[in-house]
């Protein structure tokens, strides 16, 4: 035990000094301040052990023996845990994987599509120069520090996009002029009857068109309908599309809610310096329509680099370990639910005034996530979001009630049932729900 004395607490002051020199590295020179909400966690979880350190050298000896002793027992205990939840997760996602294999080629007589979607996209190249890939919006973040430029759409303009996974193939769309969802004759329409901002379940996750959202809700309108849903899109980030590519044909507006992430999207999007100006200033523009080709140079330079790093990773273990060290299951299974921030309301507030301005008319549409129907579920966010955009007088048009607690088993709407994004009868049923409460 005096060994440990000797040794534990002032191992653990340098350690805390370290993390703190590193987050601050971290935060304010390489991301130059960006993201510095991000960071607060570690500058917070720093300065506590620094403290506790100092304050624990101060003590009698019994009480830092007994200290030391419970610390040692609570670390051991957390990573444990960490690591048996770590098992647990992979152990499930390799069961899930091999039932998905199984069922797509029972259903199709096809193999699955093993290749992940760097691996699809090097052998594309080899015979399409147009082939791309879905750039995420974390790697977009990334460009803060660099650029005076945050794109709102996620790939390459007029060009092949690969999406992902989750039915057994690689979904596969040709980009507009913009880098959206869409065949590109849309924008030339004289009169948009729909145009949709929302996440990746808008953006069509996943399934091929015509079995996307919007390509459903074009074929039973016979109208024109623009797709500005972009995976990883929270209300700024679609409040801020909705500012740079709104054109005044535009006739209803469907605001696409996912109350899987939407909220967690919007605390990190308050924290991004281009965002941010949105809110708090209605004339900002980064004038997005005319920089297509910048944003297209910027893409194409994130895939490129993202290229080279997976042929230095051969692995995921660096990156496994930094989650294990940072007890990440632990902290998302005990991390409280979001509440709607006060942006939230104030987001929705601005969009419904700028929408009142287009002379459009705006539609919150609210998606269900897939643990709703697998665990009990806590409807606390869902009745303040509710209550949120009945106070705004927007309507509401709640998926979950008119379609998913409508049906015997929900999860069958959801790629083979499984954790995912839906499926294409999932896609088509909550078209045709928006459908039938929207038309004219």
């Amino acid at each position: 035990m005096n060994f440990l004395k000797k040794i534990f607490l002032p191992t653990i002051l340098t350690i805390s000094i370290l993390l703190l020199i590193y987050t601050f590295y971290k935060s304010e020179i390489v991301m130059d301040g960006f993201n510095r909400n991000y960071y607060k966690t570690y500058y917070l979880i720093s300065t506590i052990l620094i403290c506790f350190s100092i304050i624990t050298l101060l003590l009698n000896e019994k009480i830092k023996e007994y200290l030391i002793i419970s610390v040692i027992s609570l670390i051991v205990s957390l990573y444990l845990f960490e690591g048996y939840l770590i098992f647990k997760l992979k152990q499930q996602f390799s069961k899930e994987q091999l039932l998905k294999e199984q069922l797509y080629k029972k259903q199709t007589g096809n193999e699955w599509d093993t290749r992940n979607i760097l691996n699809i996209y090097k052998d594309l190249k080899k015979t399409n120069n147009n082939i791309t890939v879905l750039v995420s919006k974390a790697s977009r973040r990334s460009l803060n520090k660099n650029y005076n430029i945050f794109p709102l759409s996620s790939g390459i303009s007029n060009s092949e996009t690969i999406n992902c996974n989750e039915n057994g193939y690689y979904s596969i769309y040709q980009s507009d002029r913009y880098g959206f969802n869409n065949p590109d004759k849309e924008w030339d329409k004289k009169e948009i009857e729909y145009l949709l901002v929302g996440d990746s379940f808008t953006h069509g996750a996943c399934v091929n068109r015509p079995n996307d959202i919007s390509s459903v809700l074009r074929n039973i309108s016979n109208k024109s309908v623009l797709n500005l849903g972009t995976n990883g899109n929270g209300p700024l980030t679609e409040y801020a599309t909705l500012r740079e590519y709104l054109d005044t044909n535009v006739k209803k507006i469907l605001w696409i809610y996912f109350e899987g992430n939407d909220l967690e999207g919007l605390k990190s999007e308050l924290t991004n310096n281009i965002l941010i100006n949105y809110f708090d200033d209605s004339n900002f523009t980064q004038n997005l329509k005319s920089r297509q080709n910048e944003i297209d140079s910027l893409l194409s330079n994130i895939i490129k680099k993202r290229e080279k790093i997976k042929e230095r990773e051969r692995n995921t273990f660096k990156s496994d370990l930094i989650n294990f060290i940072k007890i990440d299951n632990i902290r998302l299974t005990i991390s409280p639910t979001q509440a709607p921030a006060p942006e939230f309301k104030q987001i929705l507030q601005l969009a419904k005034e700028l929408t009142n301005k287009n002379n459009s008319k705006i539609y919150f549409v609210y998606l269900p996530a897939y643990y709703r129907y697998t665990n009990i579920y806590d409807n606390t966010n869902y009745n303040l979001v509710k209550g949120i955009v009945n106070e705004l007088k927007i309507p509401f048009i709640d998926i979950h009630k008119e379609i998913f607690e409508k049906e015997q088993n929900p999860l069958k709407l959801f790629s083979f049932g499984l954790f995912a994004h839906y499926n294409i009868d999932g896609y088509k049923k909550v078209a045709e729900t928006i459908f039938d409460f929207t038309k004219d």
